[in-house]
């Protein structure tokens, strides 16, 4: 078995071969071109689409070339793979617009190779007639071989349009085109894509007789108590700073379970074994001091972000934890308050208890009073102990919010009306 193979096995990254053993010596042989495709139904993509890339970079450091495909032929369509229902089709515009920004998210993650290919398969399937379509490649493909498709035959009691059916022919058309005109030998991509690489296999077979090609796909990512991965509490993580900021980033990676940290770290992060076994050590012996879940943090946002983000995201997470978050630039400020719970108030000049209260931060003059005598209210992570204090313009940051503290950990982000 390839070095490749064996790090892909360690790490829990294989799923499905079409063929194990000449995959293996395919990958030993050559060094070969390798594509993973996406489509832009989204202006972004989310960590639950990261897994395939992040394989497909592995291939690159083993000395193998990633051909990266944006659908922006087959995104007008949209992948009926792993839905329960028809998809809403965007306009062309707008995938279009879609197509560059996924690209450039990709190409940030790729941002050290050299050998990377981008293609758009509007190029070739946008020339595509429909006369053409069903002449050419709709003769090849048997429709009870489709039927018997996952993709397809779960969808058979909801519903499934021509369109939608139609969609793992035309992904097909595009790995038997990147075979010819780019020498493409493998498909990687998720288990949910399974049906779709197969499919190109039949094309091309049918097309050109014995091609040397193959497929492999990799595991849905479930966590420890089979919930699906890349969710959190206030929804997708986007790959999209706009989105989903580095910190919160940093902090949705930091959050993973004891249980998920060591799986999680073998199939996202670049480190070797031996790293990963001594952070499987300490998650056992000291999990209180969470090393894994900083490391994986910290490997996950340079990876999408890059070591400048990295670098805020941890003076933000510093910042928030001491309370000083009065040195944050501006950026980094908005970043910190951003998923805050929020307070708005329409006060300008006003006393620290009856702040404390119309802000709804406590429910009681009493509490207020109690709070801060004990020292446990800060004002943008200045401790407030005086009960005669006046909040106004100087507590306000960029003149437009205060961020109270009380205790360790209870944030709230006062707005102005």
């Amino acid at each position: 078995m390839s070095k490749l193979l064996e790090d892909l096995r360690y790490r829990g990254l294989i799923y499905q071969q079409t063929d194990e053993e000449n995959i293996s010596k395919l990958l030993e042989t050559e060094s070969v071109s390798i594509y993973c495709g996406t489509d832009p139904t989204g202006d972004s993509l989310h960590v639950g689409h990261l897994l395939p890339f992040l394989t497909l970079k592995r291939f690159e450091q083993y000395g193998h070339k990633p051909v990266i495909l944006v659908g922006g032929g087959t995104g007008v369509i949209g992948d009926p793979s792993g839905r329960s229902e028809e998809r809403q089709l965007q306009t062309l515009d707008i995938i279009e617009s879609n197509s560059r920004k996924l690209e450039n998210q990709l190409r940030n993650i790729f941002r050290d190779g050299k050998e990377i290919q981008f293609v758009n398969n509007a190029d070739w399937l946008g020339k595509l007639s429909m006369l053409e379509f069903l002449r050419d490649y709709g003769k090849l493909v048997n429709i009870n071989y489709l039927l018997a498709k996952d993709s397809i035959s779960s969808r058979l009691d909801s519903g499934l349009s021509f369109t939608e059916f139609s969609y793992t022919i035309l992904q097909g058309i595009d790995y038997a085109y990147l075979n010819k005109e780019y020498g493409v030998k493998m498909q990687l991509g998720g288990s949910d894509q399974w049906g779709n690489i197969t499919t190109g296999l039949e094309i091309m077979r049918k097309l050109r007789g014995d091609v040397e090609a193959y497929g492999m796909t990799i595991p849905l990512m479930l966590k420890s108590d089979g919930t699906k991965f890349g969710k959190s509490t206030g929804g997708a993580v986007w790959l999209d700073p706009e989105k989903t900021t580095p910190y919160e980033f940093y902090q949705f990676w930091f959050n993973t379970s004891d249980a998920d940290v060591v799986s999680t770290l073998k199939k996202f992060t670049f480190l070797d074994k031996e790293e990963i076994e001594s952070l499987a050590k300490s998650v056992e012996d000291e999990p209180h001091l969470r090393k894994a879940q900083k490391k994986l943090a910290e490997e996950m946002v340079k990876i999408v972000h890059g070591e400048e983000a990295l670098n805020s995201a941890l003076n933000i997470t510093e910042a928030l934890f001491s309370g000083d978050i009065k040195g944050l630039s501006s950026l980094e400020l908005e970043q910190a308050v951003k998923g805050m719970p929020s307070s708005k108030v329409s006060i300008s000049n006003e006393n620290i208890v009856e702040f404390l209260i119309q802000t709804k931060l406590v429910s009681s003059k009493r509490q207020a009073r109690e709070d801060i005598n004990n020292g446990a209210i800060y004002i943008n992570g200045e401790k407030i102990t005086d009960l005669d204090y006046v909040i106004d313009g100087k507590d306000k940051l960029q003149n437009k919010y205060t961020v109270l503290r009380r205790g360790k950990k209870k944030y709230l982000l006062v707005e102005y009306n």
